[in-house]
């Protein structure tokens, strides 16, 4: 059975709901995303995480092209049911920026200076080739 989303973001003729994904482990967050319907679907099918990438418009499975997959260990939703958390055992990194973590900077209080606080686990060009859009791993 499927449980029954509020999908009630609506970007480029698409309802979506927040997706984050965690950590199974450590429950550090690794990346946030969007999902529609389908993308919920096969992930609820796989056990592997699938998003929709906003920036072309389609269903994308995480680490297509990367191969860094995200297993699906558990799923939770909020009370309203228009976002879900998804407790991942990631393979490889998360962000296409080549980091375990999509937040892997910190913005300084005092002056609003990005800090780097993590390091990176590959070089995007040797697995990409040219740059990738933000939601292209």
């Amino acid at each position: 059975m499927i449980p029954e989303l509020n999908y009630r973001l609506h970007i480029k003729g698409q309802d979506l709901i927040i997706a984050v994904a965690q950590d199974f482990e450590t429950s550090e967050v690794l990346m946030v995303a969007f999902m529609n319907q389908q993308a919920f679907q096969e992930t609820l099918k796989t056990g592997k995480a699938h998003y929709w990438s906003t920036s072309r418009n389609q269903l994308w499975l995480k680490g297509e092209s990367s191969g860094h997959l995200q297993m699906v260990e558990q799923i939770l939703t909020d009370c309203d049911k228009d976002a879900v958390i998804l407790k991942i055992r990631q393979e490889g990194a998360a962000c296409h920026e080549g980091y375990y973590s999509c937040f892997y900077r910190e913005i300084r209080e005092s002056d609003g200076e990005l800090l780097l606080i993590k390091e990176k686990l590959f070089q995007p060009e040797n697995v990409y080739g040219e740059k990738k859009d933000e939601d292209s791993s």
